[in-house]
């Protein structure tokens, strides 16, 4: 067996166009859509992501303003920050991205957003709405895993509804901000879920769980974790993890998985690879949420 690839960046072709086509309407009736991100320090995939998000903002015509702040910074000046983006009315969405340095509480910081620009739903506020099935934003990697998985069921013929509800989905990690929100969304397709992280590893049992998987969420932050022997035969697998790899050669810095691809891809059904999967359609969920934000601000 020879997986059939999941082609995030067609996916994503199809998304911008209507995310496009949202925040021309929203500009046609005088409201703008901004997204501020807020990167404190120099942790390179952040700063990656930030850059890339920079470019697709501008494709689709949303508004983009950096903040970046030093390592050393304060909490009390991170927090004034986040106040300043809360009350400018040019920015509907608000970034802040992991990791933040060890002095600064990731909790605080959260808490300081205001929710209706909170479009990863990090807030108390919305991390509570989510966990309940009714979700202000839907945070934009496990979003992508299910729009990713949904757009495969479609091309494949196959019921949406059916397929997950006679599907076991085994999510590997629990971070807030991936694995914890996958499984929330899996949940709400009424497929029967598994969670695991890394004890299951380091107790011998990861393949025990992940062997049953039907649907193999992977969002562990180790490159490389599953391997051939964790795939059940005609599983489908996403790989969500971001791991910079630097070619001890060159220098030069790819990213890679937390799935060994070609092992997996030998014995699953459908796999999103890394790159090329799940990061492409991340990118445009979050100015979908941008643009959802100011949607629902230009309401009030």
């Amino acid at each position: 067996m020879t997986a059939q690839i999941i082609d995030g960046r067609k996916i994503a072709h199809v998304l911008k166009a209507e995310v496009t086509a949202e925040a021309d309407d929203l500009r046609a009736q005088g409201t703008s859509c901004g997204l501020a991100t807020v990167v404190v320090g120099d942790n390179y995939s952040s700063r990656a992501y930030e850059r890339r998000l920079g470019r697709i903002a501008t494709e689709l015509r949303v508004r983009h303003e950096q903040v970046d702040l030093t390592a050393d910074i304060t909490q009390d000046e991170v927090l004034e920050t986040i106040r300043r983006l809360n009350e400018d009315p040019a920015v509907s969405g608000i970034l802040v991205l992991r990791p933040l340095p060890s002095h600064i509480s990731e909790i605080e910081v959260f808490r300081a957003l205001a929710p209706g620009k909170d479009i990863e739903s990090v807030h108390p506020e919305n991390v509570g709405l989510l966990a309940l099935g009714t979700p202000r934003f839907v945070p934009s990697t496990a979003a992508s895993v299910f729009h990713l998985l949904d757009a495969w069921l479609d091309s494949v013929g196959e019921d949406r509804a059916s397929f997950y509800h006679r599907s076991l989905i085994v999510v590997v990690g629990r971070s807030n901000n991936v694995g914890k929100p996958a499984i929330s969304l899996a949940y709400d397709r009424e497929a029967a879920v598994m969670s695991v992280d890394e004890w299951a590893s380091k107790e011998g049992r990861l393949g025990w769980h992940t062997r049953q998987a039907d649907v193999l969420v992977v969002a562990a932050g180790v490159a490389g974790l599953i391997r051939a022997e964790h795939v059940r035969a005609g599983a489908v697998v996403i790989d969500v993890g971001i791991n910079p790899l630097a070619d001890p050669a060159t220098g030069t810095v790819h990213m890679v998985g937390d799935v060994d691809f070609d092992g997996a891809r030998a014995r699953a059904r459908a796999i999103a690879p890394v790159p090329g999967g799940v990061g492409p359609v991340t990118d445009v969920w979050l100015i979908r949420n941008t643009v959802a934000a100011a949607r629902a601000a230009n309401r009030h």
